[in-house]
């Protein structure tokens, strides 16, 4: 399922990320595979002591001269040490590593994204990174963007458990003939605009502002609004903390906006696969999304594309934009971990980092590699309107990453927090409870949940 910040021509994990729809089904399983992995280290294997294993997802083959440059380019630099390269099918990761894990084969560096690095942190799965990283390390990257990979270990404490590598950022496209029939020059800025804003479009158009799904397993779009809106969502030892003033507010704000027309009927069965397909028959006043699916339009909706205009994201009085992450992780198992950290670095340094945001066209999480790529952007000189919008697109996206962070951070539990707090808001939304009602459910039935999954780490 596509989210709205990743739903463009980039690499697949970017575009159905977070999700992990297995994710409870195994945890049992995990957890017992990763408890072997943490207590025993393998031995050494004969010949295997100076190969780094190395797993991305979804990168293959389109990126097969990059990623093998960057290996033979690191090896030259390390000599006696070789890296094997293997790329894993997104559907299949969970199962692949889980296999690995089991027979004590785990890869050295593993690409993921920051839900199942948080999982297999908190069971013991991943190695804490303070101890192999050089002093200063995290100075090359942006500071927000470290931050999410962090993470609670098996104790509950927060450690650094992965090292960012590439980021998309949401911003606002919008069908800018829309905008002037309802009287507006420019979408909103902030969430507290939304209001009068969707009823001006849905009164003066007869179309719709925009959709935001409450569809328990999409988008987390919604939940990060929340956060944009003031709402902390957990509070010690993991318990809910967003049934307050900051959060009844926000619980009010989407349910009143469904409940007055605002929204389409559909928010609540389907997911953001369907806010695409009205934004491209016109039916849309905006969406949000990454840069790149400025080309989708342009292929798809030819008419839509070209009253389409790239805007920033909305946010919440704070200004906190939303950016996805994707992370390189060492398995407890590693008998190299030293130089898989150096590889990982290596990887991830400005350069390589501004080539691969470049050729993939994503964003970099180094603070160089995004220096540069701004640059290069601004030097660009498109020979059409469509290519010229593209490129104003993602420099409005490069710009949002100085105020973006990952709103809602990856912690275990994440997706079963935002089916709940999904399906309450979806029986205030439909009339069947209050909005206070629902969020007091949500609460009930998260701090429940919370009792018996964090019950450890609120005894420690």
């Amino acid at each position: 399922m596509a989210d709205p910040i990743n739903a463009s021509p980039t690499p697949k994990p970017l575009r159905r990320r977070l999700l992990l729809r297995r994710l409870a089904a195994t945890a049992a399983g995990v957890t017992a595979a990763l408890g072997i992995g943490a207590c025993r280290h393998p031995g050494p294997q004969p010949g295997a002591a100076r190969t780094i294993q190395f797993w991305t997802l979804d990168l293959a083959p389109k990126f097969n001269i990059y990623i093998q440059g960057v290996i033979a380019a690191w090896e030259q630099q390390n000599p006696g040490y070789r890296v094997v390269w293997t790329d894993i099918p997104w559907g299949s990761v969970e199962r692949k590593l889980l296999a690995a894990v089991f027979a004590r084969t785990a890869p050295d560096v593993v690409n993921l994204n920051p839900l199942f690095a948080a999982n297999l942190a908190s069971k013991g799965g991943l190695l804490p990174l303070d101890g192999v990283l050089p002093a200063g390390a995290p100075q090359g990257y942006l500071p927000l963007i470290w931050q999410a990979g962090r993470s609670a270990g098996p104790d509950g404490q927060p450690e650094q458990f992965a090292i960012p590598w590439y980021l998309t950022a949401r911003i606002t496209l919008a069908n800018t003939g829309l905008l002037q029939q309802a009287g507006y020059s420019a979408p909103p800025r902030t969430w507290a605009e939304v209001p009068a804003y969707a009823e001006a479009v849905r009164r003066r158009t007869g179309r719709y502002a925009l959709f935001v799904t409450v569809v328990p397993d999409d988008s987390a779009e919604l939940l990060e609004s929340l956060v944009q809106m003031g709402v902390t969502l957990l509070g010690p030892q993991q318990r809910a903390a967003f049934n307050s003033p900051a959060g009844r507010r926000a619980f009010a704000f989407w349910t009143d906006l469904y409940r007055r027309g605002l929204l389409p009927r559909e928010v609540v069965s389907q997911g953001y696969r369907r806010a695409i397909e009205l934004y491209q028959s016109g039916e849309l006043a905006q969406v949000g999304s990454g840069a790149e699916f400025l080309r989708s339009i342009q292929t798809n909706a030819p008419q839509i594309a070209a009253a389409t205009r790239p805007y920033p994201p909305i946010t919440g009085a704070g200004g906190d934009a939303n950016v996805a992450v994707m992370t390189l992780a060492i398995p407890r198992q590693s008998q190299v971990a030293e130089q898989a950290a150096n590889f990982a670095l290596f990887l991830t340094n400005a350069s390589n980092q501004q080539r691969f945001a470049e050729q993939a066209r994503v964003l970099p999480s180094s603070s160089g590699a995004l220096q540069q790529l701004r640059r290069n952007l601004e030097a660009e000189q498109p020979a059409t309107q469509p290519e010229a919008l593209v490129q104003q697109a993602r420099l409005l996206s490069a710009d949002t990453l100085a105020q973006a962070r990952v709103l809602v951070p990856a912690s275990p539990g994440v997706k079963r927090l935002q089916a709940i707090i999904y399906t309450q808001l979806q029986r205030a939304m439909l009339g069947q409870i209050s909005s206070d009602a629902a969020l007091a459910e949500a609460e009930r039935q998260w701090n429940a949940y919370a009792v018996g999954r964090f019950a450890g780490q609120a005894s420690r």
